[in-house]
């Protein structure tokens, strides 16, 4: 790779990491996550319908649905058929939780930071999951693969597929690292596929298989096949984003 191509990846994830430069969903979510720590919110917990933030912030209800998705994946907010959404947690700040993404070398040392978090938080799956854990990892990937079929990214349902993972392994300290790395999981995920209008079937299909059989391995109990299918997985997304680079 090119020191040119270092230099279309920084500058990819500068702007990607930039809440100004971001996606409308993107800046909606910032402004509401502003507005819960402002405190608006403190009497009753519940957030206004969608369309009453959308008339707000002068936005379309999907914008405000995404931003509301974000959120729910964020474990900020809870949302409850006919009862509207409420806030849950009180988000922490960006900047403690998880260091910037500067530079080519920070790309390399975040994904060497989340193979091993999360190769050993899916062995710790295989070993300690329950029968519900499956269902809900496997609901993570049936809705992922609709959202896709759908022309969709997906992206907050894989975020949700990991995080799943993350909570099969029954271990609060492996949860607490990935929760921490959500933003950038999802902010790599959106670089990989933005440079596309969808996501192309061959490539969809392959995300989906190395899911599958990090699935697979949870399931049969085996850490060592899960660890390592997660590795190549994780392997495989940070060659997406090298890719994606080149297509700019």
């Amino acid at each position: 790779m090119s020191d040119k191509d270092f230099s279309d990846i920084g500058s990819m994830a500068e702007h990607l990491l930039d809440v100004n430069g971001g996606t409308l969903p993107d800046q909606i979510y910032a402004r509401m996550v502003e507005a819960i720590l402002r405190g608006d919110y403190v009497d009753s917990k519940k957030l206004p319908t969608e369309s009453e933030l959308a008339s707000q912030f002068g936005v379309s209800r999907p914008t405000v649905r995404e931003a509301l998705s974000r959120l729910r994946s964020d474990g900020i907010i809870e949302s409850r058929r006919g009862s509207g959404s409420q806030v849950v947690r009180t988000p922490g700040t960006p900047a403690s939780s998880m260091p910037p993404i500067r530079n080519y070398s920070d790309i390399e040392r975040y994904y060497a930071y989340r193979t091993v978090v999360e190769s050993g938080a899916a062995a710790a799956a295989a070993e300690f999951r329950t029968a519900d854990d499956l269902v809900t990892i496997r609901a993570c990937l049936e809705a992922q693969t609709l959202a896709m079929e759908g022309g969709n990214k997906g992206i907050e349902d894989d975020v949700r597929f990991h995080r799943a993972i993350a909570k099969a392994s029954h271990n609060q300290f492996f949860v607490a690292a990935v929760e921490t790395s959500v933003a950038p999981i999802r902010q790599f995920m959106e670089l990989a596929r933005s440079v596309r209008s969808k996501m192309t079937p061959e490539r969809a299909r392959l995300v989906q298989m190395e899911h599958q059989q990090i699935l697979d391995s949870i399931e049969k109990r085996s850490p060592a096949d899960a660890a390592e299918a997660t590795r190549l997985h994780i392997l495989n997304a940070k060659r997406r984003i090298f890719d994606a680079a080149k297509l700019r």
